[in-house]
């Protein structure tokens, strides 16, 4: 908890720093859940889900970043 990493949306190229905060996602298929407001700074709160880029910032985290989907 307390990693932070940049959430790229892979249609449009907008990127997001979150935090995370708790062992989510909790629906099949997510790797990762964001906040309403970070999925407007992304562009897709109306489509609801997209493929992102999640990328770790800080030196905890986990090296390997991934092609998945999202929602908020």
């Amino acid at each position: 908890f307390g990693t932070k990493v940049r959430v790229t949306n892979q249609r449009n190229g907008k990127a997001v720093v979150v935090r995370i905060n708790d062992r989510g996602p909790y629906a099949k298929g997510r790797i990762i859940d964001l906040t309403k407001a970070a999925a407007g700074k992304l562009g897709f709160i109306n489509a609801g889900w997209t493929q992102v880029k999640v990328e770790p910032l800080n030196k905890l985290s986990h090296p390997r970043v991934k092609a998945l989907k999202s929602a908020c």
